[in-house]
């Protein structure tokens, strides 16, 4: 089935804007952390961007009131539908070759039940433009729960050599906080459309191997929504994708070891077991990243 990507509201009167921010917004998702997503963002204390927010297939009246809403409080923001769900990967893409009008300098991912912190936006593009070497800016995050309360954090590796080196063992850096410089896509480079899961774990190898530096902010510039079936969403299809970015990662970027192939086996297996064991396994993980990765 062919998608009909369709823009529903679009107020902007720039030709040109520094950088674009990126939201797909899907059926299943909780109206009041929507609002909340989308208010830390028009809230951020830097403001030349626009807000381009994908409706991916059919969405209920709550979700479509929300986004309703906000179009009419803010001419930032750009309100576009796809005529039937293809998944994040492929809005990113759309949004990505949608912007290339408006010569924007940078790519801001976002998610429709996270909150950026206020000056999110500031800190990561102002660190950009000090460092013109670095592609792909991420940073660390602090873990919410449903009612927005503090439940654990995220901290990546800071170092290019670092987020390289451990990428066959774990996808090292926060998706819904990278940005992106847009010289990676005018070379050609998108998500891979065809995956439904772990387009971004794929999409770092691709350019690490290609010679993109990377880096991680230690701040936690976003509270990530860590909900009840967090441990239980993976199933099957997710654990065996995360299973081939591994081996990807292994061959592509050469880093065969003994270590790394038992380490993706591994994981497969565990990914399989009751959400208990993964669980207590995740917060394993999370201890020892934060402990051994800030390099």
């Amino acid at each position: 089935m062919i998608n009909q990507f369709s823009i529903l509201h679009n107020k902007n009167k720039k030709q040109h804007v520094e950088s674009i921010v990126a939201m797909a917004v899907y059926q299943a998702d909780n109206a009041k952390w929507l609002r909340e997503a989308i208010d830390s963002i028009t809230k951020q204390t830097y403001t030349n961007f626009l807000f381009v927010i994908v409706i991916d297939g059919p969405v209920p009246q709550a979700i479509s009131g929300v986004l309703n809403d906000a179009v009419k409080r803010d001419d930032r923001i750009i309100l576009a539908q796809n005529s039937h769900n293809i998944g994040l990967a492929s809005c990113m893409n759309a949004v990505i070759d949608f912007s290339m009008q408006f010569k924007p300098t940078f790519f801001v991912r976002m998610d429709a039940d996270d909150i950026s912190e206020e000056h999110r936006l500031l800190r990561q593009i102002t660190y950009l433009k000090r460092h013109s070497n670095i592609s792909v800016l991420g940073s660390a995050l602090t873990e919410i729960n449903e009612s927005g309360f503090k439940v654990g954090a995220r901290v990546m590796p800071a170092s290019h050599k670092q987020i390289v080196r451990i990428l066959p063992r774990r996808c090292s850096l926060n998706h819904p906080t990278v940005v992106i410089r847009y010289n990676v896509f005018n070379d050609g480079h998108r998500y891979n459309g065809d995956l439904l899961n772990t387009q971004d774990y794929f999409f770092w190898i691709t350019l690490a191997s290609k010679g993109y530096i990377f880096r991680n902010l230690k701040d936690r510039l976003l509270k990530f929504r860590r909900v009840n079936n967090f441990y239980k969403r993976r199933g099957l299809s997710k654990s065996l994708n995360e299973f081939k970015a591994r081996v990807y990662a292994i061959t592509k970027l050469k880093q065969f070891s003994p270590y790394n192939f038992f380490y993706a086996c591994g994981v497969l297996s565990l990914r399989l077991m009751p959400g208990k064991i993964v669980k207590l396994a995740y917060k394993l993980d999370r201890h020892l990243l934060e402990r051994f990765g800030k390099h």
